[in-house]
């Protein structure tokens, strides 16, 4: 009783682990992808006097090139002039053509954050009044388009070839050293490095447009292979490709020399193996994390061994998974898979598991920082969907432990198969033929006897080729505990897959303490630079969410100088990311319900991407009025937001 009891509450608390432990996340600073956390001149600001250069600060340092930042005027034309320069810490600036006159500005940037991802934004400001622009900022975010949807397919294939052959490696040198010369598994580690190493060189030919242009003529441009080469992400890349230099030799080793080693002369090899297996895996699994999310913000020195043991884990697990599956359906007769060998798969695969447990609570910490970034965040959305994966992973491997615990012993079983099956007989040629060798008998020799024997020798080689693929069908569906074996771990392979797929797109996506903390910088800046720019300016800030899809945001109404008689105001709207949000309608309204005035509408004439405005708007009298901002974001799908607010 104990021993079946054991097992269940175990997996049980492993399965309350992978679900609950990634929900534990705590206080502290961190960023991976860079925020625009200032500027000057601010957003939405405007001056009296034209500036000589824009300075943009960010959470982090930041790579740029001669296209990262520029400056438009009102009729899209560049004003800026040189190239961005680093004039201190984490803030870059680009010079101004003198005497510029006045207008709404658009400053666009498009740069490469610590963690190897391209950031990209635009904000307005003004000189001496605002005025309309014709410069279009698109609302598509940084490495997207055909580029982007390129790398991310090059980024899975990576990641899939890498835990194909490091976990097919590992299946066979720690479970099952026998499947050295099982030709399935062969094909399939080589296939492994096959796929990394294509995608690793894919990856570093679109590196530059991803970055940059996002065009797709640029891909076999030198000059930005070049310049990618000089990065850290290049550098990542090629170390990549030397390690998987060393991987192939390795594998040589593995299904060469050691598979045609006696038992005991492989001893010695295997823990070569093993200590030489084990350094190329981390060193490719530490080009992901010496390049990426782990390499920036907080404690990276802890984050970065976590990520590799994360990926060595995870590579030991679903790689492993894809081994057995290929063992237990392609496996020939006489070399199937031991019990033996499940079981220790069986152990590998439980703490992988419990390593990624603990190496996910970690990792979802450091990147989320709040409960609220689970649901208002991209990156948290995606980890609740990982996290019911794993539960959902975790619980079909139960289900596979159960079928593995009754499989029975192999030589057993199989021997009980064999005395079900015929003989393995030579099959011999039909009557006909044999009566067609009789009637031709009297020739004795010649080309037409010669023809006649190669046909029957060919025909009774498809003959025992069938026979022989029937019984060995038969073997492997003779044991039912290994057929419902195969069924479950083919629908854990399929599990996985999905898993890896949103695997690697957390991996490009914004985390949510990042995303979070850049929406609250640019409402500071917008408040600092209505406060700054004059005295007694009002600003307000509203959340909303109209309940449709892509429906929610934030509305700030800036109203300068926020007194009795005609004003200027300004209205953005920004996503949950801080992104500026181009909606199809924008009211305001002003209500002093204490003397039973307005609604007063004001409709702001649209500006820029997020951004409207409206001057001379009028306020009869000082007192607590009521703003009133109705959003709308689809024709059928908006919302009224409000607050009120000392004028006057």
């Amino acid at each position: 009783m104990r021993q079946t009891i054991a097992p269940r509450v175990r997996m049980i608390v492993l399965l309350f682990l992978a679900v609950t432990g990634a929900l534990l996340a705590g206080a502290g600073p961190a960023s991976a992808h860079a925020a625009l956390t200032g500027s000057d001149p601010a957003q939405g600001v405007v001056v009296d006097k034209a500036p000589t250069q824009v300075t943009l600060t960010f959470s982090e340092t930041v790579s740029m090139n001669d296209d990262s930042l520029h400056v438009l005027d009102p009729k899209g034309a560049e004003v800026d002039e040189g190239k961005p320069s680093n004039v201190s810490g984490t803030s870059y600036a680009v010079q101004l053509h003198s005497g510029l006159p006045d207008g709404t500005y658009t400053v666009t940037y498009q740069v490469v954050s610590a963690d190897s991802h391209p950031v990209a934004g635009a904000y307005t400001f003004s000189i001496g009044s605002p005025s309309k622009t014709s410069v279009s900022v698109s609302d598509t975010a940084a490495g997207g388009g055909v580029v982007g949807g390129l790398y991310g397919f090059g980024r899975y294939m990576s990641y899939a070839g890498f835990i194909v052959m490091v976990g097919g490696a590992a299946f066979v040198l720690a479970c099952w050293q026998r499947g050295t010369g099982v030709r399935a598994l062969q094909r399939l580690v080589v296939s492994g490095w096959l796929v990394m190493t294509a995608a690793t060189l894919f990856l570093l030919l679109l590196r530059g447009s991803y970055t940059g242009s996002g065009k797709v003529g640029d891909v076999f441009d030198l000059e930005l292979l070049g310049q990618v080469l000089q990065t850290k992400t290049g550098a990542a890349l090629v170390s990549r490709l030397l390690l998987l230099a060393a991987a192939a030799l390795f594998i040589a080793v593995l299904f060469g020399a050691y598979d045609k080693r006696e038992d005991e002369e492989k001893r010695d090899l295997t823990f070569g193996l093993a200590v030489g297996g084990t350094v190329v895996a981390a060193g490719l699994a530490a080009s992901w994390a010496m390049a990426e999310h782990a390499s920036t913000g907080l404690q990276p020195g802890i984050a970065m061994p976590v990520d590799i043991l994360h990926l060595l884990a995870v590579a030991a697990w679903l790689g492993g998974l894809s081994a057995l599956l290929v063992a237990l359906y392609r496996a020939p007769a006489d070399r199937p898979v031991e019990a033996g060998a499940v079981r220790r798969f069986s152990q590998v695969a439980f703490g992988s598991v419990i390593a990624l447990v603990a190496t996910g609570v970690y990792q979802s910490w450091r990147q989320l920082g709040s409960w609220s970034a689970f649901t208002d965040t991209r990156y948290g959305q995606l980890l609740l969907v990982k996290i019911c994966l794993v539960a959902v992973l975790v619980g079909i491997a139960w289900i596979s432990r159960r079928w593995t615990a009754r499989l029975g012993d192999t030589a057993v079983v199989g021997e009980g198969i064999e005395k079900e099956l015929p003989a393995k007989d030579p099959v011999t040629a039909p009557a006909g033929a044999k009566g067609s060798e009789a009637a031709t008998g009297s020739k004795g020799a010649g080309d037409v006897e010669d023809s006649g024997d190669s046909r029957r020798a060919a025909q009774l080689a498809r003959q025992r080729a069938a026979v022989d693929t029937a019984r060995e069908k038969r073997l492997r569906n003779g044991d039912p505990n290994r057929f419902r074996l195969r069924r479950s771990v083919l629908a854990e392979t399929g599990v996985a897959l999905v898993l890896l797929a949103v695997t690697t797109a957390l991996t490009s996506t914004e985390p949510g303490r990042t995303e979070q903390e850049a929406a609250k910088a640019t409402s500071s800046a917008s408040s600092a630079a209505s406060s700054d720019s004059t005295s007694g300016a009002l600003t307000l800030d509203m959340s909303f969410d109209t309940g449709g899809a892509d429906g929610k945001g934030v509305v700030s109404v800036d109203l300068n100088p926020a007194r009795a008689g005609a004003n200027e105001m300004h209205v953005y709207v920004t996503r949950p990311n801080g992104r500026g949000f181009d909606v199809p309608e924008v009211k305001v309204a002003f209500t002093l319900e204490a003397k039973s005035i307005g609604p007063l509408p004001v409709v702001p004439d649209h500006i820029t991407t997020g951004h409207w405005a409206a001057n001379g708007v009028q306020i009869p009298m000082a007192g607590e009025w009521k703003v009133s901002v109705t959003v709308r974001t689809s024709d059928i799908d908006q919302v009224t937001v409000s607050k009120n607010a000392q004028i006057g």
